[in-house]
């Protein structure tokens, strides 16, 4: 095995997840491939529908059969695949090996039960804790995350907590096990800018001390500069960029990419008029392009565009990216557009 495989903590093989509706078969996921190493960051990023958050539900088994389903593809965590594990395997590996901080605080934590019975249960349940020290482990995460007098909080039903505090209830059930790899869906989409500089701060700061690896799902491209060492940009279900962030931020190569940084407003310019938009919109996932799956809403777009879809190809710097216009087939028909101009 080389080292680079030994670094692997997570490999995801051709990801196929698909939901089936009365409509038709919804590809939600359709040959995704990436891979995090230990101790490292790794980024989605994309539009709402891109398929990010079915992503990381598919890795966590965690879609809801029969309607949705994985059909193909390999999760490979640790040297093993995920796919083969049984029901009962799986919950062992959730919340102890790999966990998750959900989207919604509000909406992942159980109302009837304090803050600190929903640590504990992680805690008795994979480290087969008593009631006693599972409370005091308790109390010692929310310290660990920040939460000030957690001995008080840890008897607090969540509705009286702010939305910050929520969120950090939420890394603290997170963290209970000491996973290898955490999955944090959109871990500040609700709360204000202080308060997202906190969590993400928080989130940083523990990797680094517990050596988690980090998987974080965001549309928010700051995250991603302030977070990640690689980057998979997700679009109607498939990467089309997969590179280091740097590349992301300063030289993207995919239109799609290019697009979301325009978008974002930057302090060192000024504007006149309206900030850049990517128009159109996503389109229906009944009813995906023949061809490239951003080709109604690209600039450059010409027939090859429209009549097939490109593969993720890798450039010479080993980075990815799934467009025509950085193949030889783009060039060839550049030449014969001007030939018969």
């Amino acid at each position: 095995m080389s080292d680079l495989n030994k670094n692997k903590i997570l490999e995801v093989k051709n990801l196929c997840t698909s939901f089936f509706t009365d409509e038709g078969e919804v590809k939600a996921v359709d040959g995704v491939n990436f891979f995090i190493e230990k101790g490292k960051t790794v980024g989605i990023v994309g539009e709402s529908g891109s398929g990010k958050s079915i992503t990381s539900l598919s890795i966590l088994r965690l879609i809801q059969e029969p309607a949705g389903k994985i059909v193909n593809g390999e999760i490979v965590f640790k040297g093993e695949n995920l796919l083969e594990k049984s029901k009962k395997e799986m919950r062992s590996i959730r919340g102890n090996n790999i966990s998750m901080i959900f989207q919604e605080p509000m909406t992942s934590l159980n109302p009837t039960m304090t803050c600190g019975e929903q640590i504990a249960e992680s805690i008795r349940i994979h480290q087969k804790l008593g009631r006693k020290e599972a409370k005091e482990k308790a109390i010692e995460m929310l310290k660990l995350v920040g939460i000030p007098s957690p001995e008080k909080r840890v008897k607090q039903y969540p509705f009286e907590l702010s939305g910050g505090m929520r969120q950090r209830v939420m890394i603290a059930i997170a963290l209970a096990c000491n996973p290898e790899l955490l999955i944090a869906d959109e871990p500040t989409t609700a709360l204000d800018v202080t308060i997202q500089a906190q969590i993400l701060d928080l989130i940083r700061n523990l990797q680094k001390e517990l050596g988690t690896s980090l998987m974080i799902i965001t549309h928010d491209l700051g995250v991603v500069a302030e977070m990640c060492e690689t980057v998979a940009v997700m679009y109607c279900g498939k990467i089309v960029e997969y590179a280091d962030v740097k590349t992301i931020l300063t030289n993207p190569k995919h239109p799609y990419t290019i697009g979301l940084l325009n978008s974002v407003p930057r302090h060192d310019q000024v504007y006149d008029g309206d900030l850049p938009v990517i128009k159109g919109s996503v389109p229906s996932p009944f009813n995906l392009p023949k061809g490239c799956r951003f080709v109604s809403r690209c600039p450059h777009a010409k027939d090859i565009c429209h009549n097939q879809l490109p593969e993720l190809k890798t450039m010479d710097d080993g980075n990815q990216v799934r467009c025509w216009i950085h193949t030889e087939s783009w060039e060839k028909q550049e030449e014969e557009v001007a030939s018969n101009s």
